[in-house]
């Protein structure tokens, strides 16, 4: 009797622990070294082409909201005035995406980030926030450092424009901070990403 209550503790502890490791992220994305052999760089498999609905005029970066996922509360780009709510305008575009695994930025997005310089260096006294972020695959560890390359990528381009590096903040929240939920291309396509959050002056 003691050892089928032994058995049947033991069965409920291997249950536990493969439902919760069903969770977890697959280790073999550590880095980007595992990358290659797993086809995570292959540009055809990621959606991004040329019938991308992520580009510049495309997802506006103001926070994908009404579905729980994230809400860019804190940027205050809609009170600075009517050109930053025209969705013909640049300036209402405030999210940068990119490739998987890449910190470069796409010729989609150069007039985005030229017309925010623009507005910098015709603003000398307003400041933003460039906030980099990754998708979920990859160590914690590595989509820090992929989203910090990505908001030094905007700002490279902003800085080469004229923006003093005091106007820029650069922030990376890695995978922690998702635009979408979800495994699939859909939702890492839109995690892949900088935003452009102004401050108060």
């Amino acid at each position: 009797m003691k050892l089928n209550k032994t058995l049947l503790a033991f069965a409920i502890s291997t249950l536990l622990i493969t439902a919760c490791s069903d969770e977890e992220k697959d280790e073999s994305l550590t880095d980007g070294s595992q990358n290659a052999a797993s086809g995570i760089n292959d540009a055809s498999t990621n959606g991004l082409n040329g019938g991308s609905s992520l580009n510049g005029s495309g997802l506006n970066g103001s926070g994908l909201n009404g579905n729980g996922n994230y809400d860019n509360s804190g940027d205050y780009a809609s009170t600075l005035g009517p050109e930053f709510n025209d969705p013909n305008n640049p300036l209402s575009k405030r999210t940068v995406y990119f490739m998987l695994d890449s910190s470069e930025v796409l010729p989609d997005f150069i007039p985005v980030i030229a017309a925010h310089a623009q507005y910098l260096i015709a603003n000398p006294s307003q400041k933003l926030t460039l906030e980099g972020n990754g998708d979920e695959r990859g160590s914690r560890e590595y989509n820090i450092a992929l989203g910090e390359q990505r908001a030094k990528s905007v700002a490279v381009k902003m800085k080469a424009q004229g923006v003093s590096e005091n106007q820029l903040t650069l922030v990376s929240y890695g995978e922690e901070k998702p635009a979408a939920f979800g495994s699939d291309e859909a939702a890492w396509e839109k995690n892949r990403r900088v935003e452009i959050v102004y401050q108060p002056k």
